[in-house]
């Protein structure tokens, strides 16, 4: 039955910044479909925890702060130790600074870059090691319609997710013959506490509603489906990929 090839039952997944957002819908989809969770974010989230309970599944936070490099390579060994495997990884999480380019701060650059790139690239080092010696497994990024374009007074952020697209292809140049599937998602823009500056500006607001086809931002559980499409048996032979969820806006 094709509808068995989305089940992970089973199968243990790491969901960074899933405490909030498209990270929390994201957890829940997956617990849904029959995965165990683990989530890493700064503070714990009681809410997602009794939501993968519900379902049967094992749940775990694990504290971090990723813009710190020491924290970030601790996760994926502690996580391991606790539960025993990691067949899945979502990178989803990722901060925004907002400057125009000419008075941007270096500190800024620094810490975006940091979570939303270098994170990603030694979380998926750290799972991929795991997975190379089972000869499979899933690693999902969160990546951006800015992957694809520049956008307005978000340098790092766009730098870093052009970054995340192009580590995802590269990752996957070198594990797809592995077992390993490396692709990454680009939503466009999203209700969620990332984008609250643009939502609260009405100019900005009406124009990113006006220049959707589909008419509306997007809302985090818009996005789990392609996640749990992503991290099952479904996509075994999608490599590379960095697949916009976007109502259309990148058709336009």
């Amino acid at each position: 039955m094709i509808l068995d090839k989305f089940r992970i039952d089973g199968q243990v997944a790491v969901v960074t910044g899933g405490t909030k957002g498209i990270g929390k819908a994201v957890a829940k989809a997956l617990a849904e479909a029959g995965a165990d969770i683990a989530v890493v974010s700064r503070s714990p989230h009681q809410d997602i925890e009794k939501t993968v309970l519900d379902h049967g599944r094992r749940y775990i936070h694990y504290s971090a702060d990723l813009t710190n490099r020491h924290h970030t390579k601790a996760v994926i060994p502690a996580i391991l130790d606790r539960m025993g495997d990691i067949d899945i990884l979502v990178n989803n999480a990722g901060i925004i600074r907002r400057a125009s380019p000419e008075v941007y701060l270096e500190e800024d650059w620094d810490e975006t870059l940091e979570i939303d790139l270098t994170a990603t690239f030694i979380l998926s080092q750290a799972c991929g090691r795991i997975m190379l010696k089972k000869n499979r497994g899933k690693i999902i990024s969160v990546a951006s319609i800015l992957s694809f374009q520049g956008g307005l007074n978000v340098s790092a952020y766009t730098a870093s997710k052009h970054g995340v697209a192009g580590l995802t292809k590269a990752l996957a140049n070198a594990w797809a013959g592995k077992g390993i599937n490396v692709n990454a998602l680009a939503p466009s823009f999203f209700a969620t506490e990332l984008t609250e500056a643009l939502q609260k500006d009405p100019e900005r607001s009406s124009s990113i509603t006006m220049r959707t086809p589909a008419g509306r931002w997007g809302v985090p559980e818009d996005i789990a489906g392609a996640v749990v499409f992503l991290a099952s048996p479904a996509s075994d032979f999608i490599n590379g990929v960095t697949l916009p969820v976007d109502g259309g806006w990148m058709a336009w």
